[in-house]
């Protein structure tokens, strides 16, 4: 144990990274018999930042020449204060944690940020970069100075805010285990999961998309009632061949990113579904190839190979599509507070509001105004920068598996 009358010494190293500093740095002070009360290092672009706080008995000043001689040896500099407030360097536990995410981040932009978290008393206590693809993505770790229900409201409110104005998303969450305790993830499918509208599609191969798509921006917007346009939607689509239903499964695109946020999260042990206000029909192949362990949509009633423009069993409408979450995380006995959802629309308002974190991805003003945290880039993927994954180890594990060309 450190003496009460030990003087501290802070010594910060920096330089071109290269094997070796530590051990040159640590034998050093090992010969001073020095205490360690602290250790940080980062590498940005092949600089090294190396900080040690150490508590001495001994000579500070022979302390202080010893490493100066060992840091010059491998032409690494170093700046050795003694005296150094050990205090001023404990480190407070993080009470949040925000994710900016840009295309690119330019300095204007992220010192809004910084001058906004100032402003609200936070401090921002630790920056790494979680992303270089396909969009710039830090993540913050960041201190209030009063952790209250009110000030996590005002730091969100002021991110939502932000993110409007200054062109970045801005995600928070809170930190500690509550974040890294997520275990399920849900999917809206229609442009979430994938891209357009299945019931365009369908609508398309009947010639009513322009009927169909009117009702469905009304629907998207809250100005309608789900159930209403969906039962609308579906009327238009009567005698239109079964068949059509496996060739828009066909020709479905999954949103950029999606895949590998899909097995992603899969290697992660997370559990994967989808809840759509679409057609199982339609979606059970793409549910299959992406090996997702739930999938809850609508069923369309056919009779002599055409459909009869009515929906048969339970309607997934808003409320259903809470209803699924709650029956998905049910089924594998996780909290609802450890799951995520993901959506865009209106419909999706009541399932973002029952998971822990509910993340509205390209989505209408309804859904933003409500979701714990949004997302404008259209890339699937960002949605694992907030859960705190990296696109290093996403591209690790690709690469471990033998997917390193591959990038969707």
């Amino acid at each position: 144990m450190t003496s009460p009358n030990a003087t501290t010494v802070l010594i910060t190293v920096t330089g071109p990274d290269k094997p070796g500093v530590s051990s040159v740095l640590f034998a050093a002070l090992t010969r001073h018999g020095v205490d360690l009360l602290d250790v940080e290092q980062v590498v940005i672009r092949g600089r090294l930042v190396l900080g040690v706080l150490v508590g001495s008995d001994g000579d500070a000043e022979g302390l202080q020449e010893t490493v100066e001689q060992a840091m010059a040896s491998v032409a690494m500099q170093v700046d050795i204060a003694i005296g150094a407030d050990p205090r001023s360097s404990a480190r407070s536990d993080s009470s949040h944690v925000l994710v900016v995410l840009g295309r690119p981040v330019t300095a204007r932009a992220f010192t809004e940020v910084a001058r906004k978290l100032a402003a609200l008393g936070a401090n921002i206590d630790a920056i790494r970069r979680v992303a270089d693809y396909p969009v710039t993505g830090l993540e913050l770790r960041v201190s209030v100075a009063e952790d209250t229900i009110a000030r996590d409201a005002e730091l969100r409110t002021a991110a939502a805010e932000m993110s409007t104005r200054i062109g970045l998303d801005v995600a928070v969450e809170r930190a500690g285990l509550t974040r890294r305790a997520k275990r399920l993830v849900v999917f809206d499918v229609d442009s979430t999961l994938v891209q357009g509208e299945v019931i365009e599609l369908l609508a398309a191969k009947a010639g009513c998309v322009d009927a169909v798509r009117a009702i469905t921006e009304a629907a998207m917007r809250g100005e309608l009632d789900f159930t209403e346009s969906l039962e609308r939607r579906v009327a238009l689509l009567a005698g239109l061949a079964e068949s059509a239903l496996d060739d828009v499964a066909v020709e479905l695109e999954l949103t950029a990113g999606a895949r590998t946020t899909v097995r992603t999260l899969k290697r992660l042990g997370f559990r994967c579904g989808v809840v759509s206000g679409g057609f199982t029909r339609v979606i059970r192949g793409l549910a299959e190839d992406l090996e997702l362990d739930y999938c809850a949509a609508n069923e369309l009633e056919i009779r002599d190979g055409r459909l009869t423009g009515r929906t048969v069993g339970p309607v997934i409408d808003r409320a259903g599509k809470a209803a699924a979450l709650r029956e998905f995380a049910e089924s594998f006995h996780i909290p609802l507070a450890q799951c995520v959802a993901v959506g865009d629309g209106a419909n999706d308002i009541d399932m973002l509001a029952a998971a822990g974190l509910g993340v509205a991805f390209n989505a209408k003003p309804a859904l933003r105004e409500v979701a714990d945290t949004a997302l404008s880039h259209p890339f699937l993927d960002t949605v694992l920068f907030v859960l705190g994954v990296t696109r290093a180890e996403v591209e690790a594990a690709d690469a471990a598996d033998g997917l390193t060309s591959l990038r969707l």
